[in-house]
């Protein structure tokens, strides 16, 4: 079983037993309410500016890097993000191989006026309410961790829900299933799920495939500035880093060096 695949069969547990805590129809109050009270900010619209929009991360470990950063209070780190000229915040929720929680996200609401995407493995309609009543602006739903039609319908509930949906996808039979969708953001993913591996040419291979008025957002293994000025030139609008912020002895300083907010 690939890695990925025990992801989302975890995932799907763990879901279950929070529909047993809490149940989908309390979320949907929540989330309603939200709606209502206008308290949403737009992702995708926070991405389509000019040059590579940054979209920070918050994230404590990985399956393919483990540990990446502890002892470190996430308002610190979405904070100094928010400061750095980041346009948007990233914030993983994966509780088993990622250590982080829906928790997480909530501090996160309450820390920074930035939009947030919850980044996780959505497999199930409940972790769409779950992220709306929570704080998130914006959901995540890899092609890879879904059939079609489960894709679809998480599409459609997330966009009825007035969150923006990043659909993520590694090569070009997920892309020709994620257009389907017509999304209004895609994710290139330069990581293997399979294998973990990075290859950051995937990024500029599909970029022309994506059809113009779509948000893309490059993914895994971006660090330099340099890096995103060849991202600039292929036509990608934004690119997600955690692991090269989050690594950094200084965040703040190290998101600065990516925006050039405040850089002479």
């Amino acid at each position: 079983m690939s890695v990925l695949a025990e992801i989302v069969a975890d995932t799907r547990e763990r879901v279950a037993a929070r529909k047993e805590a809490v149940p989908q129809a309390e979320l949907a109050r929540a989330g309603a309410k939200r709606v209502s009270d206008g308290d949403s900010r737009s992702f995708r619209g926070a991405l389509d500016g000019p040059g590579v929009s940054i979209i920070a991360e918050h994230k404590r470990r990985s399956p393919s890097a483990g540990v990446i950063r502890e002892g470190v209070a996430l308002e610190e780190v979405v904070g100094a993000y928010e400061r750095a000229g980041a346009a948007a915040i990233s914030v993983l929720t994966e509780e088993g191989r990622f250590a982080g929680s829906i928790d997480d996200l909530r501090a996160a609401r309450k820390a920074t006026r930035l939009p947030i995407l919850r980044k996780d493995f959505v497999v199930d309609d409940y972790q769409v309410h779950e992220a709306l009543a929570a704080g998130a602006d914006a959901v995540l739903l890899i092609v890879a961790a879904l059939a079609p039609e489960e894709l679809a319908e998480l599409h459609q509930l997330a966009q009825g829900l007035n969150l923006d949906v990043l659909v993520e996808v590694h090569d070009e039979r997920e892309l020709a299933v994620a257009l389907e969708l017509e999304p209004g953001i895609i994710g290139i993913n330069n990581r293997d799920l399979a294998s973990l591996e990075v290859d950051t040419a995937r990024a500029f291979e599909l970029r022309p495939q994506v059809p113009e008025g779509v948000v893309v957002v490059a993914e895994s293994g971006f660090r330099t500035r340099a890096e995103l000025e060849r991202l600039l030139e292929a036509g990608v609008d934004a690119v997600l880093i955690g692991e090269a912020l989050m690594r950094a002895p200084d965040i703040e300083a190290a998101c600065r060096a990516l925006t050039g907010v405040g850089q002479s």
